[in-house]
């Protein structure tokens, strides 16, 4: 038998207040404002209907993050609170101490709420929470900024449920007035008239992160290309994958090159360029990525294919660039050594990777010798050389341990590294694998030795 514990004063202070209505809306103008999140969260899942409206119309604070209450059962209520916020809109004189400014949609941590202290956007400190309770906003004030109305977006092929139709019908009306901002935003599959028409209606100069999954045609990710050039302040780009179609002449590949990357052009804060696509490095990405702090290009195929445009996007990012993933890519031996010069003038690395490429232990070596002198390094994962294998494929654990221990005391001689693996591909026998990082973990399987 569980022992509940007993209500608070505050929990019994905003019963007491809800179960006389008439008396809690006359009492909002004088109600201290650290009663008003608990009070909101009482009226809200006890459907206050009434009330709730006229929270929202006398919020304190400048962001209602109203995200975190969000259930499928109560998205009534997120109607109404809608409904109040409609009002308060419409009013030309706003109550004495509201501040709101944003509405927050977004899934955050239920602790928003239920621990009311740095979470809370204005009204943390007694001197913030003085400050509130005296603070007299007036409609010049007002009229500086439009209300804003976050929310992070998953958009797919199918229809929008019935929230989001709402929602956006609702934003759509009143755009003169609100503005929809999304800091993230993901797309799946296709793009559908519904994408498009989100597109529309989002103010795209918040989106700070993009991801696109799926297979796209490049054409389709040309298509909505000037909707990504709109997104100055992109921070991310994640991109699953690009093909073009074999009946794609060389001078439509062109175009659409042009096209992409006239657009890119202007995401002047790209930090993150995370890419499935072999097409997307000929799209002149030297001038796009000039910024770029992490390129992941893992498990794109590049043993065919010129990695000219990757060595001259690393020259122009050499004094930005964190994060090199190039893992599983196939590169090869002629490849690397293509890259080198420019990977050693990339002095602000802290992680790097190329395990997953089929490298000789020559090529290790040199590799090895041009990121030396890279002091920031702190994670270096690499392939075990080719040496370590058999004619047949298999791994051959001691030669591989006494390759992998020569490497690592090539780079001892120039620097103490953090992190540093050299990792087989897996074993025929029992799909695991062999890494070396002060020693050798050895394969599970019985057979291997």
């Amino acid at each position: 038998m569980s022992i509940q514990s007993p209500p608070t004063l505050l929990e019994l202070a905003g019963r007491s207040l809800l179960s006389d209505k008439s008396r809690a809306v006359l009492d909002l103008e004088d109600l201290p404002i650290e009663l008003f999140p608990p009070l909101f969260v009482e009226a809200f899942s006890r459907g206050h209907t009434e009330f709730l409206k006229k929270m929202v119309q006398a919020w304190p604070f400048t962001r209602l993050p109203l995200g975190a209450l969000m259930r499928k059962s109560q998205l009534e209520m997120i109607r109404v609170a809608l409904e109040g916020l409609d009002m308060l809109l419409a009013q030309q004189d706003h109550p004495r101490r509201w501040k709101l400014q944003v509405l927050d949609l977004r899934n955050v941590s239920q602790n928003f709420w239920r621990m009311w202290s740095g979470a809370m956007v204005d009204a943390c400190s007694p001197e913030d929470i003085k400050k509130n309770r005296t603070l007299k906003l007036g409609p010049a004030m007002v009229a500086k900024q439009p209300f804003k109305v976050f929310i992070d977006l998953s958009l797919r092929k199918r229809p929008l449920n019935e929230f989001l139709t709402h929602l956006f019908l609702w934003v759509k009306q009143r755009r003169d007035r609100l503005h929809l901002c999304c800091n993230r935003l993901k797309i799946f599959g296709k793009p559908t008239s519904h994408t498009r028409n989100v597109l529309r209606l989002l103010q795209l100069d918040s989106v700070q992160k993009v991801e696109m999954h799926f297979t796209w045609a490049a054409s389709t990710l040309a298509a909505l290309a000037p909707f990504l050039g709109q997104m100055r302040n992109l921070r991310k780009l994640l991109v699953s994958q690009v093909y073009v179609p074999a009946y794609t002449s060389q001078e439509e590949q062109e175009q659409l090159i042009a096209q992409l990357t006239s657009q890119f052009l202007r995401m002047d804060c790209l930090r993150k360029f995370c890419a499935n696509a072999v097409f997307l490095l000929k799209g002149h990405l030297e001038q796009v990525l000039r910024q770029l702090r992490h390129l992941e290009l893992r498990g794109i195929k590049l043993t065919d294919f010129s990695l000219e445009p990757l060595q001259i996007l690393l020259d122009s990012t050499a004094t930005t660039l964190s994060i090199l993933d190039l893992a599983a890519c196939g590169i090869t031996d002629s490849q690397l050594q293509t890259l080198l010069p420019a990977l050693s003038r990339c002095s602000q690395l802290v992680i790097l990777s190329f395990h997953g490429n089929c490298l000789s232990l020559s090529t290790l070596r040199d590799l090895l010798l041009h990121t030396a002198r890279l002091s920031q390094l702190s994670v270096e994962l690499y392939p075990a050389p080719v040496e370590s294998y058999d004619a047949w494929g298999t791994i051959h654990p001691g030669r591989c341990f006494q390759l992998c221990a020569e490497l690592t005391a090539r780079v001892r001689d120039f620097r103490q590294p953090h992190i540093l693996v050299f990792c087989t591909v897996p074993c025929r026998h029992c799909g695991s694998k062999f890494m070396y990082n002060q020693g050798l973990i050895h394969c599970s399987c019985p057979t291997a030795a």
